[in-house]
């Protein structure tokens, strides 16, 4: 403390002193003495101001960027680029679209129009001078002739405006709050950084820097951006003319722009291939032929969301979130190289495969709903609404509910205060051209009020498919929607109640704990008691199967898997237990949180499609768990490799059982009555490779689920509405055999008869003595149910059987409904009181009592929560 005080003193003594020892230079001195001192104080007085700006003395000019904090490291906001596993560049994450080029990658031609109109003396400056002082009495000439005024500014000057955003980026300190100092400031930021940037760098490097830094307009940083979006070509193949448009922009990007505004564009252009000719860097001849040329664009404006695999990208974004914000890196500025599993070939194959099937699943919807698109606007398009509860009756103001939660609604909520009627007129009345979806032309534009165009949108059935390797867990194929620009939110990684498909988990836990296929176990009626936690009280569950009966025998548990019959699955989850369940789907590649509860069994707790993939490879590569990846590496904008993918599996269920689920997966597609037979029906020709599946139905068959199984490629599709109230009424339409397996099926006959993927046809090796597995675990004789008991009191008779159908409420309890007769409380009031809430103990009389076993009933009620 002494010591600063000792130099406060000191500096403050020296300040005393230097006045009076500066007077005297002037005292007694004759006049042109007296003139060199001013002079030359004034040049002094001028680099001390310089260097106190550039040092931020006393927080009066702001920061700037020193030599090691800026200069040599200018952290230039560049594009990351993804490509993908076939080596295709599949797009791009920026703020600002730039790829930087090195200099000889770029035509000569644009450099020569860029130092003939910018900065003519740019080669005759020494290095370091970074000033252009002759071009500054230029400009103050013109500006007092009223010319055309020319610029003052050298390219090292705009390099440095450009590159380190001085206007914006850096403050301009407590001065810049004075009225007129802070362009002052900022013109002396900008000399200095530039002079700096010349002591760096040669005057090549100064200019493929200004080249890859430049702004171009309509989003285009750069001079490779630039060409790809005005003409669609690359910088070495910019042609004179092109070259002299882009330098023509320069000095104002939206007038000389020539999208907008091609009459200005020409005649800048034109000016500077004169300039080129001034300086000896084009022939009069040349000029004047190139002058007539008219501009020629090739214009496409290239967006974050161009390219390939839109959905996959938004989700390896997300997969790269937490490592960017651990490794200090930017995916929209950092100007990555990252190389991802998607294949574009297998992506394309996906994306055919979900659009041509969820086509006749859309043209299903709207013929079981009466909805008749080419007629909206025009009356009564929507015949009946889709939205429906539990009963089957429509919500009321469903539409309505959505629309209060869009921007445009909110607005007029804004605009008209207190004014319902303008709302309303508005919202169901004021008809407008509406851009909508539209599967034959991608886009259409319809006129129609936001009421309907919210319907028209909300109608439209959701798909997601994904294909992922066994071996490495790498993702081959993303589908997150039938359209990425209308629909956004991607439904692989969205949360849906995956049915029957959940039971490969049941299945595993219990070859975990020494059952085998053939093991039987009985298909009959089963009560427990369960906790509802919406009515917070213990209730009686019965679940039934989709049939509609229970067969009263005994069945191989590979036929019960096949047919998925619920009353086995329920009995076997009671038997292994549900938390062994749990941990054995959580091991296997489950993420999300599920449900300790008996209901678990038939799929009640929510998961997504990419995660129960994953869960499926586990059993297709005998029991190991790789984890989803979708990145397999990262490279710096300095060519270094600083991220891979992970490479490590873990053995986490034992390799028997998970040979002996392959061999229940088959017999999904086997099995007498087994729900995945129809896979065969697109893959039956390829017998070189072995095929699983299993469907999965759920909630009204509000989701549709089917996974396809094969040693070295998993795949799995979803179906179903935006959201859970909207669906088919009917199994024989909407579920999960119906929708969702052809999506898998056209996948992978387009994959299996393409030549260059011959390394999915593979098999799987068959279970033996090393094992521990003898044939009689798995091959026996298949059992066909025969329907004894009627466990649904009403049933469409139009509706085929579907096995995977079971229904629970808005809070994933299972469904229950008392049995009803004369004597006992009607269907529908369970749980409505306490006497029809409780089990055997409840009041009614022992015959309805008795009737229970025989006679039970299933409820379907409303999984819907906006």
């Amino acid at each position: 403390m002494k010591k600063i005080k000792k130099l406060i003193a000191w500096a403050w003594d020296k300040a005393k002193r230097f006045w009076p020892w500066y007077k005297s230079l002037y005292r007694g001195k004759p006049w042109w003495k007296k003139t060199g001192i001013a002079i030359a104080s004034v040049i002094v007085a001028f680099f001390l101001y310089l260097g106190a700006v550039d040092i931020n003395f006393l927080w009066l000019f702001g920061k700037s960027p020193g030599y090691f904090s800026g200069i040599l490291d200018p952290g230039v906001h560049e594009a990351s680029e993804i490509y993908s596993a076939d080596g295709v560049l599949i797009g791009k994450y920026f703020d600002e679209n730039r790829s930087p080029v090195k200099y000889e990658e770029i035509n000569p031609d644009f450099f020569h129009a860029l130092i003939d109109t910018e900065d003519e003396r740019y080669y005759k400056r020494p290095r370091g001078m970074a000033v252009d002082f002759v071009g500054i009495f230029s400009a103050m000439k013109d500006a007092i002739l009223h010319h055309d005024g020319r610029g003052a500014s050298t390219i090292s000057q705009q390099l440095a405006k450009n590159m380190f955003r001085v206007r914006s980026q850096y403050s301009t300190g407590l001065l810049g709050h004075v009225p007129g100092l802070k362009i002052l400031i900022v013109k002396s930021k900008e000399w200095i950084i530039a002079t700096k940037l010349e002591t760096v760098y040669n005057k090549k490097e100064i200019l493929t820097m200004y080249a890859n830094t430049v702004d171009f307009g309509n989003n285009a940083y750069g001079i490779k951006t630039a060409a790809k979006t005005y003409f669609n070509t690359t910088p070495k193949d910019l042609t004179t003319e092109q070259a002299a448009v882009l330098v023509g922009m320069l000095k104002a990007t939206s007038y000389y722009n020539p999208k907008t505004n091609p009459k200005n564009s020409l005649r800048r252009r034109n000016t500077v291939l004169n300039n080129m000719v001034t300086h000896g860097d084009l022939t009069r001849a040349a000029c004047d032929s190139i002058s007539q040329i008219p501009i020629k664009l090739d214009f496409k404006v290239e967006e974050n969301y161009d390219g390939q695999a839109k959905y996959f990208r938004e989700a390896v974004a997300a997969y790269l979130k937490d490592w960017c914000d651990e490794n200090g890196m930017d995916l929209y500025a950092s100007g990555l190289k990252i190389y991802t599993t998607i294949d574009t070939r297998m992506q394309k194959y996906a994306e055919e495969a979900a659009k041509q099937q969820m086509k006749d699943v859309q043209r299903l919807f709207n013929d079981h709903w009466s909805i008749h698109r080419d007629e909206v606007g025009k009356g009564n398009w929507l015949g009946q609404e889709p939205w429906i509860d539990e009963n089957g009756q429509v919500i009321p103001d469903f539409i309505l509910q959505v629309a209060q939660r869009q921007p445009f609604y909110k607005a007029l909520l804004a605009r008209f205060p207190n004014q319902p009627d303008s709302i309303n007129y508005y919202y169901r009345e004021w008809k407008h051209p509406v851009k909508v979806f539209d599967y034959d032309k991608g886009e259409v534009t319809k006129i129609m009020t936001s009421e309907d165009s919210i319907k028209y949108m909300t109608t439209f059935m959701h798909c997601a498919m994904v294909a992922m390797e066994p071996q490495s867990g790498q993702v081959k194929a993303w589908v997150g929607d039938i359209d990425f620009n209308h629909w956004k939110y991607d439904k692989a990684t969205a949360m849906r109640q995956p049915g029957s498909t959940f039971k490969l988990f049941v299945y595993t836990e219990a070859m975990n704990q020494g059952l085998t296929p053939c093991d039987k176990r009985r298909d009959e009626y089963i009560s427990m008691q369960v906790y509802d936690k919406k009515k917070h009280e213990m209730v009686t569950w019965t679940p039934g199967n989709a049939s509609g009966t229970f067969s009263g025998d005994s069945m191989p548990l590979k036929s019960a898997f096949a047919k998925s019959i619920n009353s086995v699955a329920v009995r076997l989850g009671q038997e292994v237990g549900i938390k062994r369940i749990i941990a054995t789907a959580q091991a296997m590649g489950i993420t999300s949180p599920l449900d300790d509860e008996p209901s678990l069994a038939l799929g009640s707790s929510d998961v997504n499609l990419l995660e129960l993939v994953n869960g499926y490879c586990t059993v297709a590569d005998y029991g190991r768990h790789h984890a989803p990846v979708l990145v397999t590496k990262i490279v710096d904008h300095d060519g270094n490799v600083v991220y891979e993918g992970p490479k490590d599996d873990n053995q986490v269920i034992p390799a028997k059982s998970a040979l002996l689920m392959q061999q229940m997966l088959k017999g999904d597609l086997t099995e007498p009555g087994g729900t995945g037979a129809g896979l065969l029906g697109f893959v039956g020709n390829v017998h070189d490779t072995d095929f699983g599946g299993k469907t999965g139905t759920s909630n009204n068959h509000s989701d549709a689920w089917f996974m396809a199984v094969s040693p070295n490629l998993v795949v799995g599709a979803w179906v179903g509405g935006e959201y859970r109230s909207i669906h088919f009424r009917t199994g024989a339409l909407g579920q999960g055999s119906r929708t969702a397996l052809p999506i898998c099926g056209l996948f992978l006959q387009k994959l299996m008869a393409d030549p260059r993927f011959k390394q999915y046809h593979a098999k799987w090796r068959m279970p033996g003595a090393d094992d521990d597995i003898t044939k009689d675990m798995y091959e026996c004789a298949s059992y066909a149910p025969k329907p004894k008991v009627q466990t649904t009191s009403h049933r469409d008779s139009t509706q085929n059987i579907d096995y995977d159908d079971i229904d629970f409420d808005d809070e994933d309890n299972p469904d229950i409904e008392r049995p009803t007769d004369d004597n006992s409380p009607q269907a529908g009031q369970v749980g409505s009181s306490s006497s029809s809430s409780t089990s055997s103990s409840s009041s009614s009389s022992a015959a309805p009592e008795k009737k229970k076993k025989h006679h039970p009933t299933e409820q379907t009620v409303n999984f819907d929560n906006l």
